[in-house]
């Protein structure tokens, strides 16, 4: 376990933002994550996806900060998405049930197009994996154009 969290921020549709994390989840990182999180959802970006294929390490504290997310952005009328999550953490979420609230995608972009789908469609209420067209090998939904939502978040943010 390590005391340092990294969270990068980007933009890539108005409202909506994807948080990549990387380092450990746990009882000394949980609150950071919780709170850097919840600012990007109170800051406009009701609808956050959390890119954890950074993450080496979860435990319940990070679980916990997960489903706290997950409500935070239920209560600011958007959605949280997980994706690209390495197979120890999606065992627990699958374990506890808790992959059965929130969907998890394969990749970023799968969230991010499963996001901006008005009807949310493609997923079940289980969550699942959404096959989603990308552009150009980026990684990126065909069509999404890099662009800031109305947070004041800085981009990239070391949280020690």
């Amino acid at each position: 376990m390590t005391d340092t969290l990294q969270l990068t921020v980007r933009h890539p549709r108005p409202g909506l933002a994807i948080a990549t994390v990387a380092g450990d989840v746990d009882t000394r990182t949980a609150d950071t994550l919780r709170r850097e999180a919840s600012e990007i959802i109170q800051q406009g970006c009701p609808r956050l996806v959390l890119d954890l294929s950074g993450v080496r390490f979860c435990d319940s504290a990070g679980l916990s900060a997960l489903i706290g997310l997950w409500h935070a952005a239920q209560a600011a009328g958007g959605a949280l998405r997980l994706a690209d999550v390495p197979d120890r953490l999606m065992r627990m979420l699958v374990i506890t049930g808790v992959d059965a609230v929130l969907p998890v995608h394969a990749t970023a972009a799968e969230a991010v197009t499963a996001m901006t789908d008005s009807s949310f469609a493609g997923t079940s209420e289980h969550g699942s994996i959404i096959d989603a067209s990308t552009r150009g090998g980026t990684g990126e939904p065909a069509g999404v154009e890099p662009m800031a939502c109305d947070s004041a978040h800085t981009p990239a943010a070391d949280l020690s």
